[in-house]
């Protein structure tokens, strides 16, 4: 299989206009097929931005909303799949989200940020339940993630255990805590033997100051994309090839004992 090349979004968009964030999407899917991309993986709460508080309830939106019909058509007009955080409305609740929309506009997974960080995050949405969603794209099984969610060593080895392939992580990672993207991302790709797209935000915004460095990792724990501290597209392949060879000579997942770690839960 051909390698999936990845479009990382770095950008913090336009605080609570959701218009104005569309539009950015849609020239960044233009900009990431024109370089040969089939995905396109944009931050955090991307379609409202982060630090938007009370407005929240009135910005979110069902997985099915108006904005999801919207990036269907960004993504089969250009013919890449968008992944992208929001807010997402379900009946009362609000959670953290980030939905992949496949090439052809078919909404393929959906998931709700399970570690909830700070009192930010814990007084507006609700945690989701599950921690693996998954969806096949170009060949790859690739699973979903948010942010605080990647550093619990936990969540992403469920993901290793259930064939994740590319593990997309839309992130508002802020000061003082680069060394996540620094370090604790390529570790957590090499240990589970994956890729890690991680992308975030970047610049200040309310209280928040957040570092950009978005990367993707390989399972040999080198960076395929890194970027600064801009707003940037930058890209980086996710090989199937390499990755099999990879898991091949890498025994972490054959040699585990899981009946040592029943103290882990």
């Amino acid at each position: 299989m051909p390698a999936l090349r990845t479009a990382l979004l770095q950008s913090s968009g336009q605080l609570g206009s959701v218009a104005e964030n569309l539009k950015g999407l849609d020239d960044a899917a233009g900009r990431a097929a024109a370089a040969g991309a089939g995905l396109l993986v944009a931050p955090e709460l991307f379609l409202t931005g982060y630090a938007i508080g009370d407005d929240i309830p009135r910005l979110a939106e069902p997985a099915d909303g108006p904005s999801a019909a919207a990036i269907a058509e960004i993504a089969v007009r250009h013919g890449v799949a968008v992944a992208y955080g929001y807010p997402e409305r379900d009946g009362e609740q609000v959670f953290n989200s980030v939905q992949l929309i496949g090439p052809d506009g078919t909404r393929l997974a959906n998931y709700r940020k399970t570690h909830l960080f700070g009192c930010f995050e814990r007084d507006h949405f609700t945690p989701g339940e599950q921690a693996v969603v998954q969806a096949d794209l170009g060949g790859l099984r690739i699973g979903l993630m948010i942010c605080y969610d990647v550093e619990f060593p936990e969540n992403v080895r469920a993901h290793a255990l259930a064939g994740t392939d590319l593990l997309l992580v839309p992130t508002a990672q802020m000061h003082p805590f680069q060394f996540v993207a620094d370090s604790v991302v390529p570790v957590r790709a090499f240990e589970n033997q994956m890729y890690v797209a991680y992308v975030n935000r970047v610049g200040k915004e309310g209280e928040f100051e957040f570092v950009g460095l978005s990367t993707l990792a390989g399972p040999d724990g080198v960076a395929r994309a890194r970027a600064g501290r801009d707003e940037q597209l930058v890209f980086g392949d996710a090989d199937p090839e390499f990755l099999a060879a990879s898991r091949e000579n890498n025994p972490y997942l054959r040699d585990r004992r899981p009946g040592l770690y029943a103290s882990l839960i």
